[in-house]
């Protein structure tokens, strides 16, 4: 069985995934006796957009001394929205006039993103990922997807490897919060990118096609993914509210209409797809029903609402609680007879 974790995009929303890994991680330190057990070493492939992305950037970024270990655990993960998701989420009162009447196209200042990036993983490169990884964005300039492959960041060398800084400074390049990321390869080749979440919001499908095209099986009933969500805006839009407002103020809302239409499509076809070939329970999406509990915008990271987002991603771990368990048996099941097939196994270093 080859295992996929799927992230979503989601901004300070990030914190519910985030406490999904936390607790996953800590069943299977008590289900297999070790403390130091990390729950990387029981998934064969990574996917992550925007928020999801940063997350398992983190999780798969090597130690400063032993670079073959994990340098982060899932708790170190969730902690960059819980000590800085308030510092990154923070406007002055002068660049909110500005954005208010158009003056600037984007809410936040980006140097205090990287500012906190830059302290989680310093120069280490997307080519020294623990394991096989896709990392979403969008290309403004070539009209294209942008996939950063960790696998092709070692194959191609520098033409296609990257800080993983600038990697989660371009797929978190939400459009109306965040400038355009313009990054440079290692090799200096420029990309300006933007949130990969205009595309792919819940990335699984895009890491389903790469698993599939990269291991040496076209079947997909050997194929389990978990699916980690932020939970779906349900906020309705007024239209004549729409018709009245300028362009500019109502770019958080169209964003956040496309990445809940985005990540809903892509769970519908996952589930038809699975069920074609009768293997429905291979396709797992843990993500809150309902966000009513808690303002729902991307960049809502007061204290206040950070504390309403830990006990609504405390609720959602309390509600699965079973689920998890039998996820957890699963991974330690499998992992023993793990054979890697795929082209990455003549990429290891």
């Amino acid at each position: 069985m080859k295992r996929i974790l799927s992230i979503d995009g989601g901004g300070i929303r990030g914190i519910i995934p985030g406490m999904i890994l936390v607790a996953l991680e800590e069943r299977i330190q008590r289900a297999t006796n070790n403390p130091n057990a990390h729950l990387t070493d029981y998934f064969d492939f990574f996917a992550g957009t925007s928020t999801g992305g940063i997350l398992l950037s983190i999780l798969l970024c090597p130690d400063d001394h032993e670079p073959n270990k994990q340098k982060y655990a899932a708790k170190q993960a969730l902690d960059i929205y819980l000590k800085h998701g308030v510092e990154i989420f923070t406007a002055s009162p002068w660049r909110r006039f500005l954005n208010k009447f158009g003056l600037l196209s984007e809410l936040y200042d980006n140097t205090v993103l990287e500012k906190v990036l830059l302290s989680y993983f310093g120069d280490k490169k997307l080519s020294e990922l623990l394991r096989p990884c896709i990392i979403t964005a969008y290309n403004i300039e070539l009209r294209k997807n942008h996939l950063f492959r960790q696998q092709k960041a070692i194959s191609h060398g520098e033409s296609r490897d990257f800080y993983i800084r600038d990697v989660c400074r371009a797929t978190s390049a939400a459009p109306t919060y965040f400038s355009v990321a313009e990054i440079f390869s290692l090799a200096k080749t420029r990309y300006p990118l933007v949130d990969g979440g205009v595309f792919a919001h819940n990335p699984s499908l895009s890491a389903l096609l790469e698993v599939i095209k990269n291991y040496n099986t076209y079947k997909i009933d050997d194929i389990w993914v978990l699916s980690l969500g932020t939970g779906l805006s349900k906020i309705s839009y007024n239209y004549e509210d729409f018709k009245k407002k300028k362009a500019i103020s109502i770019g958080p809302a169209l964003v956040d209409i496309m990445s809940s239409s985005s990540a809903e499509s892509t769970d519908y076809f996952l589930k038809q797809l699975f069920h074609s070939v009768k293997k429905s329970g291979n396709y797992i999406r843990i993500e809150p029903s309902n966000l009513s509990s808690i303002d729902p915008s991307m960049d809502a990271a007061s204290t206040h609402n950070i504390q309403k987002i830990v006990s609504l991603g405390d609720k959602l771990v309390s509600e699965n609680e079973e689920l998890l368990d039998q996820i957890v048996a699963g991974l330690i099941e499998d992992k023993p007879d793990k054979k890697d097939e795929s082209v990455w196994n003549f990429l290891k270093r």
